[in-house]
């Protein structure tokens, strides 16, 4: 098997009392490339300490939303030089999230739109989180225009009709766990009709574990269930899946 797991939180203190073992039953399962998630400065410097520890998994440094009211004057230019490592491979996590409203929407729009820039800036691809705020994410994206740098819709909840729009602009679209969820129809919709060259798998971990492990904490292992689902309504063998899908991360985070 060949597993790129594009979004995970294994620093997550979730995971304090067997992380090892926990990224070993990943490993065992064979997921081979690992993409860590920052969502401050602090589980951004993190995330590359664990990117500097094992040689598959990588690391992204940004703000989300939830925390974007603390990010204080300088943060810019933390991300900016924590970006350099050359096992960061994108800005993310960010976006907008107006479903519990952490920070003020204005805030979350500004250090949201900062670190698009920034992006642009480094050449990097962005990790866009997006709960309940589809409409103004997609009048944001209309207007900056990434470019060539692109980007991830992370465990994407829009409808088709959207995701054709975000295909356009050049994104790809990942899917998670939830798309195992019998009532998860439109998301297997979008699962079944994303092309080829722009679907992407991940676990979210430790959140939204698929079934049958729903409940319970979520690992990288588990990213199997999913790929069996998306494989399963797109016609597939499971093992081709997870091949199209790793070959889609590693352009997309230009992993060698």
């Amino acid at each position: 098997m060949n597993v790129f797991d594009t979004h995970a939180h294994l620093n997550d203190k979730a995971y304090d009392q067997d992380r090892d073992e926990m990224i070993q039953r990943a490993r065992q399962a064979g997921v081979n490339l690992i993409v860590n998630i920052g969502f401050d400065l602090t589980s951004s410097r993190e995330s590359i300490d664990l990117a500097e520890k094992y040689d598959f998994i990588y690391a992204t440094v940004g703000i989300h939303p939830h925390d974007a009211a603390g990010a204080e004057p300088g943060y810019l230019e933390e991300l900016a030089e924590m970006a350099q490592h050359p096992k960061v491979v994108a800005i993310g996590e960010i976006g907008l999230d107006y479903y519990r409203d952490l920070s003020p929407r204005p805030v979350q729009r500004q250090v949201f739109l900062d670190q698009m820039a920034l992006a642009k800036k480094l050449g990097k691809p962005i990790v866009i989180h997006d709960r309940d705020a589809h409409g103004e994410m997609m009048e944001i994206l209309r207007k900056e225009k990434l470019g060539p740098v692109g980007g991830v819709m992370h465990c994407y909840s829009g409808s088709w009709e959207m995701a054709k729009e975000l295909l356009v602009m050049d994104f790809y679209l990942s899917i998670a766990g939830p798309v195992t969820f019998p009532n998860a129809r439109i998301l297997k919709e979008v699962a079944a009709k994303t092309p080829a060259d722009r679907l992407l798998i991940e676990t979210d971990s430790p959140y939204l574990t698929p079934i049958p492990y729903r409940g319970k904490r979520n690992e990288p292992a588990h990213i199997l269930h999913t790929a069996a689902e998306i494989a399963k309504v797109r016609g597939m063998k499971k093992e081709a899946l997870t091949q199209m899908c790793a070959e889609n991360g590693r352009r997309l985070f230009q992993i060698p």
